[in-house]
């Protein structure tokens, strides 16, 4: 029996400068924080030779080939393991929510898989062979922010070259800046369940011919990802909440789809009960949001929302990345 996890993540600044439309022509940066929401992944040897797989459906299978889910077969066939084994996974946060857990599943089941085969992977080779199963072989349009923050975990600062290699540095927050942080962010579900491709899609279009002059929208966001990382290190997290809403006023021109007028007013409403900033994570178009509030405004923006039917997401950060929580494998 193996149990791994990879915790789901809060783009903190710089979001979607990740995404190779950008990334491969200018380079990327932002910076990111796990949170403590996981996905788990459970790995049991079966004593006959079927696969058995249990997510939201559950399939058993005679080979590899046979599996619906993409992810799972991919992985299998990465990993080559072809045949006597269970998999289990469960997640603290719905799928299609904003906050990576997609990619999150995608690194913890590669942990997982490694540890069945009593192999070692480094964090960054970790993460890398997320993005290769994801971006490479599933040709998803995504970039590669949530494989690294879910492998690494923390508060984590990336560099992404235009080569495709990615630079992870853990931002120096001091431990009362991440408590003031951590009180001051209020995080609600929108109740809306999104696939990111259509917006990511869209987006990519949108940069890549540079409509409504997109780049230079880009260029400001990936400098509000340095903005944040120095505000965050010199403690000045007010200044942090008006970043979020200047980058949201950016991110939702990249394309049509990020947001709709029940989304809008939602977020109308809580700037009106005293949020300084907030933003739809992810790529936009449904999920979670995040709200920047004073200690003396939390009460109201969490009243407002709850009166218009949204529910909260109570956090701590993570800073442990992915792992393995128990590991009794026997051959």
């Amino acid at each position: 029996m193996i149990l791994s996890r990879a915790p789901v993540r809060f783009s903190l600044g710089g979001g979607g400068t990740d995404l190779p439309s950008y990334s491969k022509v200018h380079g990327g940066f932002l910076v990111a924080s796990a949170i403590d929401k996981y996905v788990f992944i459970a790995i049991h040897k079966r004593f006959d030779e079927l696969i058995r797989l249990s997510y939201s459906k559950t399939e058993l299978v005679n080979a590899v080939s046979e599996i619906e889910h993409p992810i799972f077969r991919e992985a299998l066939q990465l990993a080559k393991v072809e045949k006597g084994i269970e998999l289990f996974s469960m997640a603290d946060v719905p799928a299609n929510s904003g906050l990576g857990s997609s990619s999150t599943f995608t690194v913890a089941l590669l942990n997982a898989l490694h540890a069945y085969k009593r192999e070692y992977l480094s964090t960054g080779d970790l993460a890398e062979a997320a993005c290769s199963l994801e971006i490479d072989r599933l040709k998803e349009p995504i970039g590669k922010q949530d494989q690294y923050i879910a492998a690494y975990g923390g508060v984590t600062a990336f560099t992404f070259n235009k080569d495709g290699t990615v630079v992870a540095e853990r931002v120096n927050v001091a431990p009362e800046t991440l408590d003031e942080l951590e009180s001051n962010l209020l995080i609600f579900f929108s109740g809306v369940e999104r696939r990111a491709s259509s917006v990511l899609k869209e987006q990519a279009k949108t940069i890549t011919a540079n409509a409504d002059d997109a780049v230079n929208r880009m260029h400001r966001i990936k400098e509000m990802g340095y903005e944040t990382k120095r505000y965050l290190e010199r403690g000045e997290v007010d200044k942090f909440g008006d970043l979020l809403h200047e980058h949201w006023m950016n991110k939702r021109q990249l394309a049509s789809n990020m947001s709709d007028s029940n989304l809008d007013e939602h977020y109308e409403a809580a700037r009106k009960a005293g949020a300084i900033g907030g933003k739809i994570m992810g790529a936009g178009g449904g999920g979670f949001f995040m709200f920047y509030t004073r200690p003396g405004d939390k009460r109201r923006v969490y009243e407002a929302m709850k009166a218009r039917g949204l529910r909260q997401l109570r956090f701590r950060f993570d800073h442990d990345g992915a792992r393995i929580q128990l590991n009794v494998h026997t051959s």
